[in-house]
């Protein structure tokens, strides 16, 4: 009989955990501004593959001559890899273009759109679904 109280107690509680997890992600209004479009150029200093989302960070040459480190926010690594963006194509020194939009706290933070390569070819770095500004580049909106 105790036993089976305390499993009847340990399931709504291992329940509440997964949902506290899942409610972790975020949607992209949630911190990103799509009134604040950018486009970043830069080498990749490193990437995290991690879920849920891939953070590329890249070193920025300002107008000024001084340099900044960005993280750009990118789709899931899985989405990032069928898409043919690979830990090869982002090794650091990589030359890149990103274009996406600035975090609403103004940090050095955005959420990439698209990734340009210097031989012009371009992967959509974007997570589908999130909120980000419909414009067409997204391959699921086709």
């Amino acid at each position: 009989m105790f036993r089976r109280l305390l499993m009847m107690l340990a399931v709504p509680g291992v329940l509440c955990g997964f949902a506290g997890t899942a409610s972790a992600h975020h949607a992209f209004g949630a911190e990103f501004d799509p009134n604040r479009p950018l486009i970043l150029r830069g080498p990749v200093t490193r990437v995290e593959w991690v879920n849920p989302h891939a953070w590329i960070h890249m070193e920025i040459t300002k107008e000024d001559g001084t340099k900044e480190i960005w993280m750009v926010e990118g789709g899931t690594p899985n989405t990032l890899l069928r898409r043919g963006l690979t830990r090869n194509s982002l090794m650091p020194g990589t030359e890149i273009i990103v274009d996406g939009y600035q975090s609403k706290d103004r940090s050095n933070r955005a959420n990439g759109r698209d990734v340009t390569f210097t031989d012009g070819s371009k992967i959509f770095l974007g997570s589908s679904g999130t909120g980000a500004p419909d414009d067409g580049r997204d391959p699921s909106d086709r």
